[in-house]
């Protein structure tokens, strides 16, 4: 078995939504922290969004004028991969693309320490099948955000095959120290969150494709009869209907139960580029002052 690692400092990978929402907590519980992208302009986007969410919390009173100046100042975005090998803990939070993720990862073992460790934020695939591709299966998890990551308090661990208690043990305890609460899912398709939330999505969407109701109607029906915060219809494009169709794709193919069969519009809606808020336009058009719904 492994020697304990002590977590000081931690690599994300990829500064999209996700990627950000992850340093920005990282770096105000304290831990440096090492950006990383292939594209500039999104590394200048992240820094830009997480001042501003930092910002946010300090005129809320949440966190200190100090607190927003210093998590800032700790996180340091990079164009290097090899830069990211410097720290105690690599989280990779890049699209939820099997191939791309095991690339990423094939990629970033020759610049990583002996000791360091690698965490997957995969909301739905096989950690077994990442962590094989790496020099270090025993020290690599899976450690899945929810979105918002500054707001929602839940991560998912999930342990490969091979991860050794250690290591299981000290990504447990950064989550602690973030401020949020983990949970232990085994490794099946989707883990836990979205074994559970992304079929409900679709049903929705099957709803919707079958002409049971509208849109508005859907999501109101699941606001007030389910008490739900949000509409299903609402979330997906909250979530991103290109992640929730390679979530359900993932839970059809690992399951083999037609009940995962992704809708044929939400398809239909990733095929015409709708993928929800990130562009504007999915199950509603929010190109002008207020959401439309676009059936």
């Amino acid at each position: 078995m492994s020697d304990p690692v002590k977590i000081r400092s931690i690599g994300v990978i990829g500064a999209g939504q996700m990627g950000n929402g992850i340093a920005h907590v990282c770096a105000l519980a304290g831990y440096d922290v090492v950006l990383n992208d292939i594209d500039q302009d999104r590394l200048d986007e992240a820094i830009k969004t997480i001042d501003g969410n930092l910002a946010r919390q300090a005129a809320r009173k949440r966190i200190s004028e100090a607190d927003h100046a210093e998590a800032l100042a700790r996180i340091k975005p990079s164009l290097d991969l090899g830069e990211v090998g410097h720290t105690n803990l690599v989280i990779e939070a890049a699209t939820e693309d099997e191939a791309l993720k095991k690339k990423i990862f094939q990629g970033l073992t020759e610049h990583l320490k002996e000791d360091t460790l690698i965490a997957s934020n995969t909301s739905s695939i096989s950690i077994t099948r990442l962590a094989s591709v790496t020099d270090r299966p025993e020290r690599f998890m899976g450690m899945h955000f929810m979105n918002p990551v500054p707001m929602m308090q839940l991560v998912e661990l999930i342990r490969g095959i091979a991860t050794e208690d250690v290591t299981f043990s000290a990504v447990r305890e950064v989550v602690v120290k973030l401020g949020k609460t983990p949970t232990a899912a085994e490794d099946f398709p989707a883990f836990i969150v979205n074994r559970i939330l992304l079929p409900m999505i679709n049903e929705a969407v099957y709803t919707l494709y079958e002409g049971v109701g509208s849109v508005d109607a859907i999501d109101t029906a699941m606001r007030l009869g389910a008490n739900h915060p949000m509409g299903p219809l609402e979330l997906a494009d909250f979530i991103g209907l290109d992640t929730c169709l390679a979530v359900m794709q993932v839970l059809y193919d690992g399951l083999a139960d037609t009940k995962y069969r992704p809708c044929p519009l939400l398809v239909k809606y990733v095929e015409a580029g709708w993928l929800g808020r990130k562009v504007n336009r999915g199950f509603y058009d929010y190109r002008g002052d207020a959401p439309v719904p676009t059936r």
